[in-house]
Parts: structure tokens; C-alpha cells; sequence
């Protein structure tokens, strides 16, 4: 699928691209991280820990153990501040995690349980863009709420990384 360069790369692109929105939302006017707007998951900070949630699910899964989750849209942390620190925690565990793989644990295959229990199985390549592009996605998300506030969302595309990161 990708090398291991590119499997390091697309996780300090994560890394990077959460920490430019959550720095974003922490500079809304206050209570707007909160505030319940028209989208499944009620509100930004409703979104970020849904992101957050999903990342431990495959982490677990990394890991191969149990992730103990019995629902996605879950919120571990109502407050912004403790929701920032357990993020970079968890992207922290990603890039160290990506730092102590090789070309051929990338190709192994997981099995795991998704939390509907439906069984699954992807190899560690594929599970880490899953958890990369669910990121992305839902960062974009999160960028259309803050189009309702109204605010600028920061920009986190692929390329502007890759820019940033060669200069």
C-alpha cells in the first residue's frame, strides 16, 4: 500500500492536522466548542471526541486488544482543555507506534471486532489510513461548524503539510 516513510509521514500529518484544529477551536469565542449546532454529533467538541473515541477503537485494535467501546458517539470530555490533551496523547501513541513498525508489519493483517461486533481484519497499513482519513473527515466536519459560528477554520490539507514539513 505505502512505504514505511509514508506511513510516518501520514501520521505527523494527523498530528499536525489535529493540533492546527484543536488550537482553532481553542481560540473560538468562548462556549462555541459547545454550543449545539445542526449535526449528528450536536456540537464541535461532540465531534472531536467522536474522532478521539474512534482513534482508541483502532488503537485497541493495533494493539490487539479489546477496546471496550460499545458506541462511537460518546463523550469522554465535555471540557475542550482535557479533550486537547488526551487527542495528542493518542496522536502521540500513533507516531510511535508507526515509528516501531516495519515494511512488513505494515503488510500484516489485524483481525479485530468493530463495535457493532461485526468481525473485521485490514493489515496495520490499512487500518492506519482508516484512522488518518477518519480524522480528516471529521475535521472537515468540524470546519463546516465553524463556517456557522461564523469563523475561519484552519487549513489542513495534505499538500499545505507536505509544504510546511519540507521548508
Amino acid at each position: 500500500m505505502f512505504d514505511l516513510e509514508g506511513a510516518k509521514s501520514l501520521a505527523r500529518y494527523k498530528t499536525w492536522a489535529d493540533n492546527l484544529t484543536l488550537s482553532a477551536v481553542a481560540a473560538l469565542p468562548a462556549a462555541e466548542a459547545a454550543r449545539e449546532r445542526p449535526t449528528l454529533f450536536k456540537s464541535i467538541i461532540g465531534t472531536l471526541n467522536h474522532s478521539y473515541v474512534v482513534d482508541l477503537i483502532w488503537q485497541a485494535h493495533l494493539e490487539g486488544r479489546e477496546h471496550g467501546f460499545t458506541a462511537r458517539n460518546l463523550l469522554p470530555y465535555s471540557e475542550l482543555e482535557p479533550l486537547i490533551e488526551a487527542q495528542r496523547e493518542a496522536n502521540e501513541w500513533l507516531v510511535g507506534w508507526v515509528a516501531a513498525q516495519s515494511e512488513l508489519s505494515l503488510r500484516e493483517a489485524v483481525a479485530f471486532r468493530l463495535v457493532s461486533g461485526e468481525a473485521g481484519s485490514m493489515t496495520r497499513a490499512e487500518i492506519l489510513l482508516h484512522i488518518v482519513n477518519h480524522a480528516t473527515y471529521h475535521r472537515g466536519w468540524v470546519s463546516d461548524l465553524f463556517f456557522q459560528i461564523p469563523a475561519k477554520p484552519p487549513t489542513t490539507d495534505w499538500n499545505v503539510f507536505l509544504r510546511e514539513a519540507r521548508a
